[in-house]
């Protein structure tokens, strides 16, 4: 399922049936920046691409468990910290594994995103994954409260992102509304960048878009 034509407005696209091997030029012509760690840790997330049982391209969000440790109940892609000797595509094959029960391999990695810098000291390397259709999802409830399907239509709505500042901070505040609520940074920033790179074939960057206060620790 293409998206027509790099840069159309939004009202303009529509997809077309070879939305993976779209999404995948789109990303391998991306320019993308890493950002050093410093003292921060590396970790990855998967943005996963999947069909629902109407065919519609989907991506797939999750809510935390509330018994985590760190960020419980925070809406997220599937994901975690690197592990000695992994890399971030392997390490999102991983959690993605371990999180959703979806084991995918490696040829299903699309490309990556932008790194980008948490408040909580990580620097997280997006992948987006294809999953294809007809793939059965089984979340382990320790680590995943939720799981949705969301059509990939629901990045493209006017109101997507949304934008304010908060005192804290002069970097703006992201979030995009979803199931009736707002997801903020840095899943935010990740899926309006994959809308704007992967979808629209933009060179769009979103690093310097910041988190809600409660993100911060």
């Amino acid at each position: 399922m293409r998206l027509i034509s790099r840069g159309m407005p939004l009202s303009h696209l529509r997809f077309e049936p070879d939305l993976r091997e779209q999404v995948r030029g789109n990303l391998e012509s991306f320019p993308r920046c890493e950002m050093p760690l410093q003292e921060r840790r590396p970790a990855a997330v998967a943005l996963v691409v999947l069909l629902d049982d109407t065919a519609r391209p989907c991506f797939l969000l999750t809510r935390r468990a509330a018994g985590l440790r760190a960020h419980a109940g925070q809406w997220a892609l599937p994901g975690g910290h690197l592990d000695p000797g992994e890399n971030a595509e392997n390490a999102a094959l991983r959690e993605l594994s371990e999180e959703m029960g979806l084991a995918l391999p490696s040829n299903t990695v699309l490309g990556l995103l932008d790194d980008y810098g948490t408040r909580s000291g990580f620097i997280i390397t997006p992948v987006v994954v294809w999953g294809g259709r007809d793939t059965p999802l089984a979340p382990d409830p320790r680590e995943v409260a939720q799981a949705h399907l969301i059509p990939l239509t629901e990045l493209l709505k006017p109101e997507v992102p949304g934008l304010r500042f908060i005192p804290e901070s002069e970097r703006p505040v992201i979030s995009i509304p979803l199931l009736g609520t707002l997801v903020h940074a840095p899943t935010a920033a990740i899926l309006y960048q994959f809308r704007e790179v992967a979808l629209r074939g933009l060179a769009t960057r979103v690093a310097h878009f910041e988190q809600p206060l409660f993100a911060w620790k």
